[in-house]
């Protein structure tokens, strides 16, 4: 986790793995109709970062990240027909859903094996991100549904479509990269 960096680095670091995180986003592997998409990892940097530098770090990076993410598809806000359906849409789909990556670092403190620490972590912050996706479509954006569908199914497996894959290759993704840089950091410090 955190070594003897000043705040100074870690907030850099923070910075870049922001900047990571909104070009990957930027990098669709497959996209839905009516929004979403599984992207090349971009929520693995925001969960680097909570991993590498903590809860407190995690969470502010993920909290920035989501006031990026948010300015960047405002337009989604403003297809709310309401002043409450646009509050709860900077909430569920924006501040709430990606603040919540960084608390993949709280996630994977009680495992003893670390890859299986920061994968879990990965696994149930994407959830978190998923179930705000749901209860968005329930509470949002429920006129996509078809007629003859309950809008919670729909939601439920619209959602499901993009954000379990996403899950799942962020949360392989993330073990590796961090397996990879304990590794070249063990061959660091044996030379």
């Amino acid at each position: 986790m955190q070594t003897n960096r000043t705040k100074t680095q870690i907030m850099v670091e923070c910075a870049l793995m922001i900047a990571l995180a909104t070009v990957l986003g930027y990098i669709p592997i497959f996209e839905m109709p009516q929004g979403g998409s599984i992207t090349l990892c971009s929520m693995a940097p925001i969960i680097l970062a909570a991993h590498r530098n903590g809860l407190k770090w995690g969470l502010f990076t993920g909290f920035v990240h989501s006031l990026i993410q948010m300015l960047l598809g405002f337009k989604n806000v403003l297809y709310c027909t309401t002043f409450p359906a646009m509050v709860g849409c900077i909430l569920l789909d924006y501040v709430i859903a990606f603040t919540a990556l960084g608390l993949a670092a709280a996630v994977e403190k009680p495992f003893k094996n670390k890859l299986v620490g920061i994968g879990v972590g990965s696994v149930v912050v994407g959830l978190i991100r998923y179930l705000c996706s749901f209860l968005s479509g329930i509470l949002i954006w429920s006129g996509y549904a078809p007629e003859d569908m309950p809008v919670w199914l729909y939601s439920l497996t619209y959602n499901g479509s993009y954000m379990i894959p996403e899950i799942i290759i962020t949360a392989v993704a993330v073990v590796l990269l961090v397996k990879l840089l304990d590794v070249r950091q063990k061959k660091k410090q044996a030379a």
